[in-house]
């Protein structure tokens, strides 16, 4: 049985004239012990979704799914208390920005013993000496003396790792990292990786990992979802997808690292993704594709066309460029 099943999840905000549609048609299967990555620009909804798998939207925010269950548990018909009990001890999240996800008015072993205090029965002298343990185990050096430390006192690094202690002191089934080395330099960017490798191997989680560095995805991750616009446009294990990639906009992502590029210009994808007021009426990467066709941008793929009668449009790649249009099986 998977960890987390998720089919089909919508996302939605109100709008002046309605509701924007932030995450559109999302599904993934986590088993216990794998690493997923998520991967797409900013604005591609990979952090709403799994926010809204977490519970943390704001209540104006309308979540569907025709499933979305953890650990055999439908978290759509769950009570918001029964919910609170899972957050945090068998599900956690470590957000984008340590610095502003941290309170700047409570020290780091306050943090940490709350997590612990509401979710575990340790009394107060163990609840510290576990505290310890997880800021030893995260790398952070005299981790007694940093438990009294406010957050402004901590650099981003130091502050990341506390994040991944709090995160990490219930034992978590899943772990979501949502860019976790966002605002980090080169350097420590490679440790938090390292230390989030490790940890996932001591612990067996399961682990949710949201960048849009995907030299990140090819050192961490066994599968990769890439997302767009609020779309799921490709699944696949990291060998197929950067060995084959079989959507465009995964092939322009592809051809944007450094390590690719085959000329003194750095290949790029022209445009933006598409907001609340510019979303074209065919497919959502029609206006940034260099392969886009009329019948992309006349309809959305499944909903119009002799060859579209499917969710997602592929393009297998020959030599570097989407033959003819194919669909999903």
């Amino acid at each position: 049985m998977p960890l987390l099943e998720i089919q089909n999840l919508t996302v939605e905000f109100p709008v002046r004239h309605g509701f924007f549609r932030a995450v559109d048609g999302v599904s993934l299967s986590l088993d216990p012990g794998e690493i997923v990555s998520i991967v797409g620009e900013s604005g591609s909804g990979k952090s709403v979704a799994m926010l809204a798998v977490m519970g943390l939207l704001p209540k104006t925010a309308r979540v569907t799914a025709d499933v979305l269950a953890f650990d055999g548990r439908d978290l759509r018909t769950m009570t918001s208390r029964a919910r609170r009990g899972i957050i945090g001890r068998d599900m956690a999240m470590i957000f984008q920005e340590p610095m502003t996800s941290l309170n700047p008015c409570f020290t780091v072993g306050f943090q940490i013993d709350e997590a612990l205090r509401t979710h575990t029965d340790l009394g107060r002298a163990q609840r510290r000496a576990r505290a310890v343990e997880l800021l030893e185990q995260v790398g952070i050096t005299d981790p007694a003396r940093r438990l009294s430390a406010f957050p402004h006192q901590m650099s981003g690094g130091m502050s990341q790792r506390a994040m991944i202690a709090m995160a990490i002191a219930c034992n978590p089934k899943l772990l979501i990292a949502d860019e976790p080395t966002t605002a980090l330099d080169v350097t420590i960017q490679a440790q938090i990786l390292d230390l989030l490798a490790r940890l996932q191997r001591e612990r067996g989680m399961a682990l949710v990992l949201i960048t849009h560095d995907m030299g990140v995805v090819a050192e961490t991750a066994q599968r990769v979802i890439v997302q767009y616009a609020g779309q799921q446009v490709e699944m696949a294990s990291t060998r197929d997808l950067f060995g084959e990639p079989r959507h465009p906009y995964t092939a322009a992502l592809l051809a944007a690292l450094p390590e690719r590029a085959t000329s003194r210009v750095l290949p790029s994808i022209p445009g933006v993704v598409p907001g609340q007021y510019d979303r074209p009426a065919g497919c959502l990467f029609s206006p940034r594709c260099a392969f886009a066709v009329e019948a992309c941008r006349a309809a959305p793929p499944g909903r119009a066309g002799p060859a579209m009668n499917n969710a997602l449009c592929i393009r297998p790649l020959v030599d570097g460029k989407p033959s003819d249009l194919e669909v999903a099986a």
